[in-house]
């Protein structure tokens, strides 16, 4: 698991990127992994998520009915600025959770433990997988250190698999309840990401569960954890060549098609 340090370090370093991508580029085209918006959008969302993060942090919102809303917060419309605000709001979470403190108890829609280093790990991974989008977007080649991914894979099986999902979309979580099927996702890493790239996914009829280990698993996908990452969250597909499939795919397209937050 990153540090709360690493996850502050790689959410100014994400942001920093979907800046610098930004700059410069036709924030009229529109997205092909995000269809339903351009450019502009898509930064305007990125910003208002960190700001609406930072702002729940700092008032430590106990429920939900405390919230804001991200459209409360305005976003500039040209490049530049809008470059600026990007990375302005990255470090207002990044600060606002150093000051609250990780633990600190403010509300979440996981169901799960409620701390303020919820909100800067989401932040870091919806940033990153954003980032993916942009790059994408303006034809740039897409990079994530290998630690990152690792824990925005743990962290979105973390939310898949939480009462706050089960909650908020019913018929997936019924879906997703198995027989005891299982799914080993594997990232190796020539600097050594261990345990933190090993998942198992069990399906069983109460629900889904999952653990860091490595074992024999009806289906296992092999790869960069970047890339499963992607893969995980529909940006790019599962029979990419830099993924490797064994076992039951069928298995696999199931899962894909269900979790989902």
């Amino acid at each position: 698991m990153l540090t709360t340090e690493r996850r502050a370090e790689a959410l100014v370093g994400r942001t920093e990127g979907v800046a610098a991508l930004a700059r410069g580029a036709d924030l009229e085209r529109q997205v092909p992994t995000c269809p339903d918006r351009d450019l502009r959008e898509l930064l305007r969302h990125i910003g208002r998520a960190h700001l609406f993060s930072a702002d729940t942090v700092r008032r430590r919102v106990s429920h939900p009915a405390e919230m804001a809303s991200p459209s409360d917060f305005p976003a500039p419309d040209e490049a530049g600025a809008l470059a600026e605000w990007l990375w302005a709001g990255g470090g207002e979470l990044r600060d606002a959770v150093e000051d609250a403190g990780a633990d600190a108890p403010v509300w979440n829609f996981s169901g799960r433990r409620r701390q303020a280093g919820f909100w800067l790990r989401r932040m870091v991974h919806e940033t990153s997988v954003h980032r993916a989008d942009v790059a994408m977007t303006v034809g740039e080649p897409y990079e994530v250190a290998p630690d990152v991914a690792a824990d925005g894979i743990s962290e979105w099986l973390d939310l898949v698999t939480g009462p706050g999902a089960a909650e908020a979309r019913p018929e997936a979580a019924e879906a997703l309840r198995g027989q005891g099927q299982t799914l080993h996702p594997h990232a190796p890493d020539p600097r050594g990401l261990g345990q933190a790239g090993e998942w198992m996914i069990h399906r069983e009829p109460d629900g889904v569960t999952w653990h860091h280990g490595h074992q024999k698993a009806d289906t296992a996908l092999r790869g960069p954890a970047a890339d499963l990452l992607l893969a995980f969250l529909g940006r790019i597909p599962w029979t990419d060549e830099r993924i490797e499939v064994l076992g039951d795919t069928s298995l696999l397209d199931h899962w894909l098609r269900h979790a989902t937050f």
